[in-house]
């Protein structure tokens, strides 16, 4: 029997921060979709001053490169959603695949406030990776189970672990 689940349209999501790597897709998504390198033109990753998780925003000679999660369901988009917060609006962009230069169109998260000061920089995937990625995959272990079982704690105790 096919549950309502089974039947939610796939989603193609561009990720570009700490969901490039597999073992915080896994945790959050609870299954490993097929990831698939792929640039973003016309945005740039910036740090966000005071945290570890990166943005984009808007930036006309930009360029960012990532991953396409491809085959995510409603249910999915809700667990990155949950991560994400109220900080990043949901915008379907076109991107260019790394190995086919194929175009395709994917949703991904971008910075809400474009003119936000705690922008700044370049943020990077492997200095991040070495220096932050354990206590990320811990945090995030940690706001899985908080999801499952809330137990009256709130989203907010655990936006100071990521």
């Amino acid at each position: 029997m096919m549950t309502s689940s089974d039947q939610s349209p796939s989603h193609n999501v561009f990720v570009y921060g700490s969901f490039q790597e597999p073992a915080v897709v896994g945790l959050i998504l609870e299954c490993t979709p097929i990831i698939v390198s792929a640039q973003l033109h016309g945005y740039h990753l910036y740090r966000l001053k005071g945290r570890l998780h990166p943005c984009i925003s808007p930036c006309e000679n930009g360029v960012v490169n990532g991953k396409i999660l491809t085959g995510l369901t409603d249910a999915h988009l809700e667990n990155l959603g949950m991560i994400e917060g109220d900080d990043y609006v949901t915008k379907t962009v076109e991107v260019v695949l790394t190995d086919t230069c194929e175009k395709m169109n994917a949703k991904t998260c971008v910075w809400a406030n474009k003119d936000d000061p705690d922008m700044y920089g370049e943020w990077d995937f492997e200095e991040w990776k070495r220096l932050h990625m354990e206590k990320f995959i811990e945090a995030s272990k940690k706001f899985m189970e908080w999801k499952k079982n809330p137990d009256g704690r709130s989203r907010e105790e655990f936006e100071k672990f990521v």
